[in-house]
């Protein structure tokens, strides 16, 4: 004969959950987190301009701070602010995370205007005539203290979007698009 106990199924049921989660990776569980806060600050190397701040605290995004951001990240030839995509700013705080640095990024590039965007790809041939910093979605970084190869590979290994490399202008692009690099 054998009782069934449903505080014992469930206490088993609760105990197999525990083991499951214990087996899924750190870096997994630290990514569901809603608790904490991301910060990120910015020196825009063509306004002179810097901000800082904490763009997500608990699980909320905080308006105020993404709009200074977007301020600083605007495109400065039109004079232009859009919204940059909330996933760029979370790519760069891991990309801060993996280098384990604490230091602003120097924004070469953030949001391109159309206008802008054309203007730069009739000069160069190095500029996407469909460029995701037309969507917000890209930026193009250094970090003064940090080997711009060392950006480079770190960024390569979050696989969060395209990552491209241009030692010879002095920094690396980086973007919320589908994982790819140059």
């Amino acid at each position: 004969m054998s009782i069934v106990c449903p505080a014992r199924r469930q206490l088993l049921l609760g105990l197999g959950g525990v083991a499951m989660f214990s087996m899924v990776s750190p870096k997994v569980q630290a990514s569901r987190s809603t608790s904490g806060v991301r910060s990120l600050g910015f020196y825009n190397r063509h306004t002179g301009e810097r901000g800082q701040g904490s763009y997500w605290i608990d699980g909320d995004y905080q308006a105020n701070t993404l709009s200074d951001f977007n301020h600083i990240l605007r495109d400065h030839r039109q004079n232009e602010v859009a919204p940059m995509d909330k996933r760029l700013f979370d790519l760069l705080f891991s990309l801060k995370q993996t280098l384990n640095v604490d230091q602003e990024f120097h924004v070469i590039s953030g949001y391109r205007s159309p206008k802008t965007n054309n203007m730069l790809a009739q000069k160069s041939n190095g500029v996407a005539k469909k460029s995701y910093h037309m969507k917000g979605m890209a930026m193009d970084i250094a970090m003064p203290d940090v080997h711009l190869k060392d950006l480079r590979d770190a960024a390569i290994s979050l696989k969060l979007g395209g990552v491209g490399f241009y030692p010879n202008s002095g920094f690396v692009h980086v973007d919320t698009g589908p994982v790819r690099t140059w």
